[in-house]
């Protein structure tokens, strides 16, 4: 069974938030920490905090698109609000 992953990064030492879109969470998380991706590379390290698996892969790079919007953004912080509050605090 196939799924695709829309994930969000937390950035441990910036305040930074990735989302982005993959096949294989656990080589993609370790490929953000290793600084193998551009956009990246400057905020490393990361917690992944949040992602939602589909089976359709044009399902899963919709939801990507969604949440990079400026509404997608604001429903961001709306589901994880407690975790980023909390955070914060910290």
């Amino acid at each position: 069974m196939k799924f695709y992953y829309v994930y969000i990064l937390k950035s441990i030492n910036h305040d930074f938030i990735y989302v982005g879109f993959t096949e294989n969470l656990k080589l993609r998380l370790k490929q953000h920490n290793n600084k193998e991706e551009l956009s990246t590379k400057y905020y490393a390290l990361f917690e992944l905090i949040h992602y939602e698996a589909y089976r359709n892969e044009k399902d899963a790079k919709r939801r990507e698109q969604y949440l990079k919007t400026t509404k997608g953004k604001t429903t961001l912080r709306f589901m994880l609000k407690e975790y980023l509050i909390k955070k914060k605090q910290h």
